[in-house]
């Protein structure tokens, strides 16, 4: 009911009624046009009430900032909802792919990757290596002072 709820949270019932008719706030009714307030309507009125109090926001900034929330969890779901579809098509086709394999007449082999070899002291084109210049700056500098 509005007065408990404004009163739980010192506020005027007005100011809930205001929420309300802005669209911030959504209570359920009753039969008898009772408003009836879950706890979600009252995570959403805390976090109404902290942007008004705390960091001063007005109602148009309110419903600005709550608008934002929504489409961010909206797009986090589906975000959710594509990795878990990504999630599945790779275990599908890794599925399909060991299936494959075990009714082969011939073993398939899966290419192996090696890391490239490390380099010399001079590469193909007759330049020095990184490191090898780095080991030279020492004798390079003696060479000068000569």
């Amino acid at each position: 009911m509005i007065s408990a709820v404004a009163e739980m949270y010192g506020i005027h019932p007005q100011t809930l009624r205001l929420y309300e008719r802005e669209g911030l706030l959504k209570p359920s009714r009753s039969e008898g046009n009772t408003r009836y307030y879950t706890e979600e309507d009252l995570g959403r009125l805390e976090f109404i009430l902290s942007l008004a109090r705390d960091l001063g926001v007005n109602i148009s900034g309110i419903a600005i900032i709550l608008q934002m929330r929504e489409r961010m969890e909206e797009m986090q779901r589906q975000i959710q909802d594509f990795m878990q579809y990504v999630q599945q098509e790779v275990l599908a086709r890794a599925q399909q792919q060991t299936d494959a394999a075990r009714g082969a007449l011939v073993p398939l082999r899966r290419p192996v990757v090696t890391p490239p070899a490390s380099p010399t002291a001079a590469s193909p084109s007759g330049t020095q290596s990184r490191e090898a210049a780095v080991r030279d700056v020492p004798s390079r500098a003696r060479e000068k002072r000569k």
